[in-house]
């Protein structure tokens, strides 16, 4: 059987491939601690729960508008005003089974064939991928040695012809990395200079710590007109932990670019669910403390993480400043993340994420939005396991042995 070149081309997640692999080895009765993980442990707004329950108990679960219930439009404009200031009508947004799909089908309506689509490394798994799905052609634009943070001239030089998009991502998964205003500013002169698309994937961009305020290119953005070619993506996922739920959205001055997008969510989903919709309604009009409370714990897990890391002899570190992730630099001690991950499961059922999936080679990506516990022991177990003088130690009730 021969399957498609976009098939054939196409990688799997690797993070949700990870995800996967640490449900098998828990349900097989493995001491498994997930470092790899994506979605915060705390559980989805009352509002949320309240509103989907609601509408499940009527039976009238029925059809909606491809772009998304009017009543969660309202909210979207709401929180996109109150967040990144401007004016917006129902015609400038999409609702999306997930930020995911609002990225993906922003690619499909803005990219022809061999189109590029540039993005900077360290960058999310899924970039490269949704270029080559939209038929594009995925560019990385490589960070200096030593930050996480890109510069525009680094971008500047890699726009050809055949450049028409650029993916941005501040809070960034996998570094957590907030990027300067300066830089910011400077992708948005940049890309309305040269007339190209800039997609802004803010899903992180309210879990900012240090007292920063969330991220917004459109405070810089001049051309608000329907011409506009910046295109702010959001989503319930990661703010009101309802990664399961699927909902995400597109906000843009550009109705037309709206309405195309619409039309090719239209005839890939119809939609996404009613139930998930009224579910992301609830949370949004809900009260907003525990946005400010899961923000809080996170950056208390940043801290105690950073002290334990610290502890590393030939481990380098760059604070991140939000998101739930750090990328730590392993090549120290090995320099190819996927032998690292492999091995640190083998020997200490701790799962990571090679940096490789990344762009980025001899780091591994660690989350801390799971329990602090568990967490901590996790990179306790990392660190016993590089250790090259310890033969045996024990964790909990778990008890690991380094056979030389």
């Amino acid at each position: 059987m021969t399957l498609s070149q976009v098939a054939q081309s196409i990688s799997e997640s690797a993070t949700l491939k990870l995800n996967a692999l640490a449900a098998r080895l828990r349900v097989a009765g493995e001491p498994i601690i997930h470092l790899g993980g994506g979605e915060p442990v705390s559980k989805a707004p009352e509002g949320a729960i309240r509103e989907a329950v609601e509408l499940i108990q009527t039976g009238a679960v029925r059809y909606t508008p491809p772009d998304g219930i009017p009543a969660l439009k309202k909210e979207i404009i709401r929180y996109t005003e109150q967040f990144y200031g401007g004016t917006f009508r129902p015609e400038n947004v999409m609702a999306s089974g997930g930020t995911k799909q609002a990225i993906m089908v922003a690619l499909q309506a803005i990219l022809n064939p061999g189109d590029e689509a540039l993005f900077a490394a360290p960058y999310w798994v899924s970039y490269p991928e949704m270029a080559k799905l939209a038929l594009g052609v995925p560019v990385v634009v490589d960070v200096p040695e030593g930050t996480f943070e890109p510069r525009v001239a680094d971008f500047e030089k890699r726009i050809t012809p055949r450049t028409r998009a650029v993916i941005i991502n501040s809070p960034n998964n996998p570094t957590g990395a907030v990027y300067s205003e300066a830089f910011m500013a400077g992708l948005v002169e940049l890309c309305e200079r040269r007339g190209l698309f800039l997609i802004s994937d803010d899903i992180y961009h309210r879990l900012v710590f240090d007292g920063h305020p969330p991220c917004n290119l459109l405070q810089f953005a001049k051309d608000r007109s329907e011409s506009a070619r910046l295109l702010i993506v959001n989503g319930a996922s990661k703010q009101y932990a309802m990664t399961g739920f699927r909902i995400g959205w597109a906000v843009t001055h550009n109705s037309r670019l709206i309405a195309a997008m619409s039309s090719i969510q239209g005839h890939q989903t119809s939609g996404p669910s009613v139930i998930a919709q009224v579910a992301a309604v609830g949370a949004m009009q809900g009260e907003q403390r525990c946005v400010d409370d899961l923000r809080s714990s996170l950056e208390q897990s940043r801290n105690a993480l950073l002290a334990k890391l610290a502890a590393f002899k030939r481990l380098r570190v760059i604070r991140p400043g939000g998101t739930f992730f750090v990328f730590p630099d392993f090549r120290g001690y090995e320099p190819s993340s996927h032998r690292l991950a492999h091995f640190l499961l083998e020997k200490v059922k701790v799962v990571t994420v090679p940096g490789v999936e990344f762009g980025a080679e001899g780091r591994l990506r660690l989350s801390f939005c799971g329990g602090l516990d568990e967490t901590l022991e996790g990179v306790e177990r990392i660190r016993w396991a590089l250790d090259e003088t310890t033969p045996r130690a024990r964790f909990g009730q778990h008890e690991f042995v380094r056979d030389w």
